[in-house]
Parts: C-alpha cells; sequence; structure tokens
C-alpha cells in the first residue's frame, strides 16, 4: 500500500520497540515517539528534482501529496490477484553527528560482516546511512554505494530528530532540515557512492505535517516500513529471525540495522531469515524494485475500463 495514513497505537507501540537503535548509540530512549499527521497518498513519479548523483528516472519516485508535502511509502500490497511474494530488507546505518569521539575511542557504527553475509547470501537491500556514517567510513560507503546489489539512501546527515520527543534524540529545527537531508546527499557524493536513490528515512521514524513540507523541497520520498525487526541491542539472533517471519507480508518493509554497536546479532539473525523467506517463496528485493511493483500494480490491467 502506497499510504499516509496517521499512525495507529498499534504501529505506536512498533515503533517504541525500535526506538532504542533508531536513538542510536546516543543511548537508551527516554520518550515515546512523535506524534504524526493525517497523511495523504501520493502516486506516479516526483516532479521535484532528484538530488544528485541520482539520474532523474534512475528510481521510481513517489509524486508529493496535496500541498506538494512529502509522500510516503511504507508497504507495497498489490491487489490479491496481482500480489508477488517480495519483501525488502532495509538497513540503517546510524552514526549521529556528535559521536565523532566515541567511533575514535573505538566504538564501531559499521558492520562490514553483515555487508558481507548480504553478499554472499546475494539479498538486494536498501542502506539507509546517515552523512555522518558515510563520511567516518567512506570506503565502506563507497563500497556499498558502487556494489549493484545495493542501493543507499538517505538517514539524515546528523541522525537528529525531525520532530520533538522522538526517543530522546536532539532535534533539529525546521529551518535546516533540507539542508541536513542535502548534507547526508552530499555526503555519499564526496565518498564516491554512486547507486544513490531519492528516499528519505526520518530518524527514529518520527514526522508529522511539518517536516514533511520542511523536506519537501529535497524531492524524496519518505520510506517507512511495516515490520519492526526488533534487533535493537537484541542479544538473541533467534528472536529477531522469528520477529521478522512473523512479521513479513507479500510487500512487507522490513527494517534492521547496519551499526555492530547497536544491533550486534543482526548479521546472525539474517542467516536464518533469508534461508527461511526463499523457502517460504518470497523474493528479496530493493525498495526502488518494491516500490516500482507498488505503482505498476495500482494501474488498472491492459483493456480495463475507466
Amino acid at each position: 500500500m502506497i499510504s499516509v495514513r496517521r499512525l495507529t497505537a498499534r504501529r505506536l507501540t512498533a515503533l517504541a520497540v525500535l526506538g532504542a537503535a533508531l536513538s542510536g548509540c546516543a543511548g537508551a530512549p527516554d520518550t515515546a515517539g512523535g506524534s504524526a499527521p493525517a497523511r495523504t497518498a501520493g502516486s506516479g513519479r516526483a516532479t521535484a528534482a532528484v538530488p544528485e548523483p541520482v539520474a532523474a528516472g534512475a528510481a521510481p519516485n513517489l509524486a508529493p501529496g496535496p500541498g506538494g508535502v512529502t509522500p510516503v511509502f511504507e508497504r507495497a500490497a498489490a491487489a490479491p490477484d496481482r500480489a508477488e511474494k517480495t519483501v525488502a530488507l532495509t538497513f540503517d546505518a546510524d552514526m549521529t553527528a556528535d559521536q565523532g569521539s566515541r567511533a575514535a575511542g573505538g566504538e564501531r557504527f559499521d558492520n562490514p560482516a553483515l555487508i558481507a553475509s548480504l553478499r554472499r547470501l546475494k539479498v538486494p537491500s536498501t542502506i539507509f546511512m546517515t552523512g555522518r556514517w558515510a563520511e567516518e567510513y567512506p570506503d565502506q560507503a563507497k563500497a556499498i554505494g558502487n556494489d549493484p546489489l545495493f542501493e543507499v539512501a538517505n538517514h539524515s546527515y546528523s541522525h537528529h530528530a525531525f520532530t520533538p520527543s522522538c526517543y530522546g534524540l536532539p532535534t533539529i529545527a525546521e529551518g535546516n532540515m533540507k539542508a541536513d537531508v542535502d548534507r547526508a546527499f552530499t555526503a555519499f557524493r564526496r565518498a564516491g557512492a554512486r547507486n544513490v536513490v531519492p528516499y528519505f528515512r526520518f530518524p527514529g521514524g518520527c514526522y508529522d505535517e511539518q517536516a514533511l513540507r520542511a523536506i519537501a523541497p529535497a524531492g524524496v520520498t519518505a520510506v517507512q516500513w511495516d515490520v519492526v525487526s526488533g534487533d535493537a541491542f537484541a542479544k538473541d539472533s533467534d528472536a529477531v529471525a522469528e520477529q521478522v517471519l512473523a512479521g513479513v507480508k507479500p510487500g512487507s518493509l522490513v527494517v534492521l540495522h547496519c551499526t555492530r554497536s547497536a544491533a550486534p546479532v543482526t548479521e546472525r539473525a539474517i542467516a536464518g531469515i533469508v534461508p527461511e523467506l526463499r523457502r517460504r517463496g518470497y523474493r528479496m528485493v530493493k525498495v526502488s524494485e518494491l516500490m516500482r511493483s507498488a505503482q505498476q500494480a495500482a494501474k488498472p490491467p491492459a483493456g480495463a475500463g475507466p
């Protein structure tokens, strides 16, 4: 479903489970997630300029909603007679703007073993990367962003919240929101990443009408999720795998993490998730393919009436 509806209580509960990891490695959350507005679906391709280095039309993008608001994509639900068992595994590479000293002290915000496992298992994936992460690990950002198995999406530069009261994250001012998104794209470009798509994931998953309007000039689609992996600070990889497998439906978007210190068992969880999804007949795809399939499914079959 291409949806921008109001967050339900169920969704807020799921976000609370995820909050610790999305607050990153800034520590455990101390508040519940931010408020969300009523949301309106968009369809088709964005008319705004796609951020560099993406060529226009290289990846599907949703058109702005009413009044130019940023569109939101959270699951691709095709018509039952045309449903395909696809799922997008997405990985947030979190690092906040002020965590350089922790990285210098030895804390690892990357996860090369996870990326190696995704390559070995041949899992197309979308990596939502912060600009600060790309600056800390430019060689990895370049390698990921030039591997056709992956696409790099924007998770902000600073990993600061775009709404108040978002799991204890520092809050970015409205006037700086678009600049923060742009700065992340610049960091990807400077690292040499090429497979960059015009998708944006709000830190903590927290957004409201004001945030959607503030980043609209960036020409991105906000990408959420419908399956929370529970890999945030998890110690039991089997429990993470079970949670993902229990929640996946055709067209699902799964949120996981590519941050070793905050999600240490994700690689082991993937080793269980991927074979079982394939056994169940699922095909893993990037967000761009999932979005393209959703757009195609939304079109009436050839020869159908108006």
